[in-house]
């Protein structure tokens, strides 16, 4: 089996070509991103394995198709960059929806102590042997509301996580956690009540902009808002100006709604032309990374793994639990009922 591996990074390689290895498939790997300008780089293999900012659109689809391409082979959960409907009936896709949840939680939780205790500035100051405490005032994690939103296996880590630190924690999900203990509270609700918010959910029509100008009007003056999650679940025009109205007191963004043309690459000699990333990072109360929250030796190694045998199961065994299907509408529930490919 032959793979076109497309955004390869230097830190994807050894895992992949050790696990594909062992299991017979080989990798193509390239440097450019799939989209209708590079998916000719595809012809000859019996599929692609894509991440977060390949572009897999219909043009892309049916153009995979033509070339024979039986299998869309995802190194990732999300799958919002991936036309789902319109692979139905004829391209395969397959996800990674569990590699590291502790990964992500950890980096959030990590983000949130970083901003909320001014470590990235002392850091700094420090390296200039300046040793002044001020404007460095933080506040105690202990005793303060947490919301999160979506409890899937990333949210609920992060929820353990907060218990340990003693926070409230409320959250809110559409297929609510059951006998986890946690409180699950309508999303206004949420909103009005959190000191700190942790998004934790996918992104698709209903998520998109969820946390926007109306829903930064009910938070909380203050509010600390973190997203690990997908970009666009914020909208970054209406963050900004809740930044410079003082109604949000920081925020942490490992994801940005346009990260596809700037995230994992080198910019440091260049000028950005995104005006509102721009002006985000100079805030002094936000705090960026580069969707860096998965970036750790334990969830690439399972990262791999999981996607060598999905691979390997769709074609020895016929099927792939992990397929998304758009049959039923579900896209990941429904494969919970059959034992067989989605088309």
């Amino acid at each position: 089996m032959r793979f076109a591996f497309f955004d390869t990074k230097p830190y994807d390689m050894p895992s992949f070509e050790k696990y594909g290895k062992e299991s017979g498939v080989t990798f193509k790997f390239y440097e450019t991103r799939l989209n209708e300008d590079t998916v000719q780089l595809a012809k000859g293999c019996d599929g692609v394995c894509v991440f977060v900012n390949d572009m897999v659109n219909a043009e892309v689809i049916d153009r995979l198709c033509e070339m024979g391409i039986k299998v869309i082979a995802l190194r990732c959960a999300g799958y919002n960059n991936v036309d789902i409907k319109h692979c139905y009936g004829k391209i395969h896709v397959l996800h990674v929806p569990a590699y590291s949840p502790y990964a992500v939680a950890e980096h959030t939780m990590a983000m949130l102590l970083t901003s909320i205790r001014r470590i990235h500035k002392a850091y700094n100051r420090t390296k200039d042997f300046n040793f002044s405490l001020n404007e460095l005032t933080g506040f105690d994690l202990h005793g303060k509301t947490v919301g999160v939103i979506g409890t899937g296996r990333i949210g609920r880590v992060f929820v353990d996580i907060c218990r340990g630190f003693g926070m409230n924690i409320i959250a809110y999900d559409k297929f609510p956690a059951k006998d986890s203990g946690i409180e699950y509270v309508p999303l206004d609700e949420l909103f009005q009540r959190s000191d700190i918010i942790s998004l934790h959910c996918p992104l698709n029509e209903e998520s998109y902009h969820m946390i926007n100008a109306d829903s930064i009007a009910k938070m909380k003056k203050g509010v600390v808002i973190v997203n690990t999650s997908r970009g666009a679940l914020i909208d970054a025009e209406a963050l900004l100006e809740g930044i410079k109205e003082r109604r949000i007191g920081a925020a942490c963004l490992d994801v940005y709604e346009e990260e596809a043309d700037i995230f994992f690459e080198d910019y440091s000699g260049h000028i950005v032309e995104d005006d509102t990333l721009a002006r985000l990072i100079t805030m002094p109360n936000v705090l960026v990374t580069s969707h860096q929250a998965f970036l750790t030796e334990e969830a690439l190694s399972n990262i791999a793994e999981t996607t060598v045998k999905n691979i390997t199961d769709f074609f020895d065994k016929g099927s792939c639990a992990n397929e998304l299907c758009y049959r039923c509408g579900s896209v990941e529930d429904c494969r919970k009922q059959r034992a067989q490919k989605c088309f």
